[in-house]
This record gives structure tokens, sequence and C-alpha cells, in this order.
């Protein structure tokens, strides 16, 4: 039972690893086209921003992939020299998923404060998330 059950794992992990590598490699292309496109068609700036929103969106969702196999493979990992790795990589992660989401949330709220749709209690509570967010991240590492 002990065999199968880290066969199992160790094939989980292959395929959230493979789903991680799909989504980059798709998340690259698309922004490169996108790039690529509104370079020559397009002269303004909020097209490229708005391409480089798509594309961190997108490696966010596969580091998000990547921290869950990390996260799976320490179940069957034997060495602590292993889980160490593994644990070294799993904070590099989430630390760039936490500045890719905070930055993103930093041009949403730039965007809205632009176009006047949000109030400044929206504006404060997208803060206190983002600090609380801050918060969890720190105390888990």
């Amino acid at each position: 039972m002990k065999e199968w059950l880290i066969f199992a794992t160790e094939q989980a992990i292959i395929v959230i690893d493979a789903l991680a590598l799909v989504v980059i490699v798709i998340a690259t292309i698309e922004a490169f086209l996108s790039a690529l496109r509104a370079m020559f068609l397009s002269p303004a700036g909020h097209e490229r921003r708005d391409i480089w929103l798509r594309f961190a969106r997108w490696l966010i969702a596969a580091l998000t992939f990547q921290l869950a196999a990390d996260v799976i493979e320490t179940s069957i990992t034997t060495s602590w020299q292993a889980v160490a790795r593994l644990g070294a990589i799993a904070v590099i992660r989430t630390f760039l998923n936490y500045f890719l989401e905070r930055d993103l949330s930093e041009v949403r709220v730039r965007q809205h404060e632009v176009t006047g749709d949000v109030e400044s209690g929206e504006l404060d509570q997208q803060k206190e998330s983002r600090h609380a967010t801050a918060k969890s991240i720190a105390s888990n590492a």
C-alpha cells in the first residue's frame, strides 16, 4: 500500500509540474504575441500594461501549481536535505507569488484611482487585505 501511495504521489507531482509548465509556456507565447501586436499596432501604454498584467496572472497560477507540487513532494521526501531544499524553493515561490499579487493589486488600485471607480473605503480595504496577506506569508515562512 505504501509503495502504491508513493507511486501515485510521484505521478501527481509530475502531472502538476507539467500543468505549471504548460501554463507558463502558453502565457509566455500569448504575452509575446500580444506585445508584438501592441508594439506595432497600438501606441497606447495601457494596452502594454494590460498584457503584462495578464501575463502576471498566468504566472501566479503557475507558481501556485508548482507550490502545490512542492507540498505534495514533501510528503514522500525522506532526507532532511531534500526537505530543506523543497522548503527553500517553496519560500521563494511564495514570495514571488506574493510580490506579483501585490503588484497586480497596486496596478488595479492605480487604474481605479485614475478612472474614479474606487472610493477611499475600498482602497483602505484593499490595502488591509494586502497587509493581512503579507502577515500570513511571514508567519508561515
